[in-house]
């Protein structure tokens, strides 16, 4: 019998980075106070850092990116309103409908082109116009980077010229900004630069920036206090929040740039499985910490893979039949990399025997 290996590489998501020491030291001497009152001081510090990292005149300390996500979609929409976003965005594919569900706001979905972006013809052209017969379109939703297209990166142009056309039609633009983060540093621009045109964006603390739990929302002075309410509606208030509070204020100070060393390993591991005898991957469009392939040999699924991967000490997920998803966070090393691609490509020998 094979016995175990005395070591784990989770690639499986950037969500499971562990906080820093600095986080750990940070959270033991946070000053707190009620957050519902706005008597947290160490919540008031990360929202104010938040809103100027974010270039934003106002930010909300939330519990997660979901929840981000639907206050921001619940602020810009009414009941009965529509929003256009890509079939393949987060907020459609990932968040149970939460939209449609507590808020009646009406998904309209575009298909997303390879790199994440939508069409702004196609978006122009489903922008309804005012007839009775029609929901009123109130908002467009992108996703930067954009996790199920690889976490291609949404270029500036791209954004701006999003936020023209929303604009010049009367909508409001949000951005799921989960790993904003790691758009900016893909780009070596400020996220503020890449959000100028936004209404609003929902950017995380709790993926590679490796804090325990959190999102931010930003956006004006009016959306942020709407938000505020709304986040009270859905359960979202915090008392003494100030405690992982203080991580994400490490993680904005410490942790954003480090992700270009996540960038590098992740083009590393994707050059490396683009040489493997069985995986098929466009290596040249790894632009983040995201790496998706697709197995190219009839057997095994891609479930099976990751189950004989793990058997090996190393941890992926399967996105379909054929497509697997590895997640390069600061818990991966370059040194785990070479080892995933060791352990990978005897998988694939095992498969063809």
């Amino acid at each position: 019998m094979t016995n175990p290996p005395d070591f784990t590489i989770d690639l499986r998501s950037d969500t499971l980075t562990q906080p820093t020491e600095a986080m750990r030291e940070a959270m033991a001497r946070a000053e707190v106070g009620d957050d519902v009152y706005g008597e947290d001081p160490t919540v008031n510090a990360l929202e104010t850092l938040a809103a100027e990292r974010l270039g934003k005149a106002a930010a909300l300390f939330v519990p997660s990116g979901t929840l981000g996500n639907l206050i921001s979609v619940l602020v810009h929409c009414g009941r009965g309103d529509e929003m256009i976003l890509g079939a393949d965005a987060h907020i459609f594919y990932y968040e149970q409908g939460g939209a449609a569900a507590f808020g009646g706001v009406q998904p309209r979905t575009l298909p997303n082109e390879v790199d994440g972006t939508l069409d702004l013809a196609h978006v122009e052209a489903a922008i309804r116009e005012d007839n009775d017969h029609y929901p009123v379109t109130r908002l467009l939703a992108l996703e930067n980077t954009h996790n199920r297209c690889g976490g291609r990166v949404l270029g500036m142009d791209y954004m701006d010229a999003a936020a023209e056309l929303a604009h010049a039609r009367g909508l409001r633009l949000h951005v799921d900004g989960a790993r904003i983060w790691n758009a900016a540093v893909a780009l070596g621009v400020s996220p503020a630069r890449l959000l100028a045109g936004a209404d609003s964006v929902s950017a995380c603390l709790s993926k590679g920036l490796s804090a325990p739990v959190g999102s931010v929302v930003a956006g004006d002075a009016d959306f942020v206090r709407r938000a505020r309410r709304l986040r009270k509606a859905l359960g979202g208030g915090m008392r003494q929040a100030g405690v992982i509070a203080a991580a994400g204020i490490v993680a904005l100070e410490e942790m954003v740039e480090r992700l270009a060393d996540d960038h590098a390993n992740a083009r590393r591991l994707a050059e490396g499985l683009a040489a493997l005898d069985g995986v098929r991957i466009a290596s040249s469009t790894v632009q983040t910490n995201l790496v998706y392939f697709d197995l190219t040999r009839p057997s095994p699924d891609a479930a099976d893979f990751c189950a004989a991967l793990e058997r090996q000490g190393v941890r992926m997920g399967a996105t379909s039949a054929t497509s697997v998803r590895a997640v390069i966070h600061r818990h991966v090393s370059a040194a785990d990399v070479e080892r995933v691609l060791a352990i990978v490509a005897e998988a694939l020998r095992a498969a063809a025997a």
